[in-house]
């Protein structure tokens, strides 16, 4: 605890104070109570930052193409999965959110799900067009 004659040598330049709050001779470069540095730095050496009001947010036709890339819903989800991929890949550069990720993983799950539409359904083809039994 500071006394008042502490105090006022501060207030008057006669003494400093250290970081750690200990009351030291102008004289000497470090606290000789804790040795630290005596010279406690003022607010004005540091720069100051203003909190961001601009947070990016995450585009919502970029989460619905994951999650329609992942679910698939008959196929019609792969559609629209690389659909709106597309779409949100677009509206992400121009407004400058996030999702990048999430909209290229929906365009590549969507692509995935319309290949395998393709191959199923020429799968299906291919066996009910076989030849008929000969007896």
């Amino acid at each position: 605890m500071l006394t008042f004659e502490e105090i006022l040598r501060t207030l008057e330049g006669e003494s400093m104070l250290c970081t750690n709050g200990h009351t030291c001779p102008e004289s000497v470069a470090f606290c000789p109570t804790c040795g630290v540095n005596a010279f406690q730095p003022s607010a004005a050496n540091y720069p100051t930052y203003a909190p961001s009001a601009y947070n990016k947010t995450t585009n919502g036709l970029a989460i619905a193409s994951l999650v329609l890339g992942i679910v698939w819903v008959y196929w019609i989800g792969s559609i629209l999965a690389l659909i709106f991929g597309l779409i949100a890949r677009k509206q992400i550069k121009e407004r400058d959110q996030n999702g990048q990720g999430l909209a290229t993983a929906g365009i590549v799950l969507g692509i995935v799900g319309i290949v395998t539409l393709v191959v199923t359904i020429i799968i299906i083809i291919s066996a009910t067009q076989s030849a008929p039994p000969t007896y």
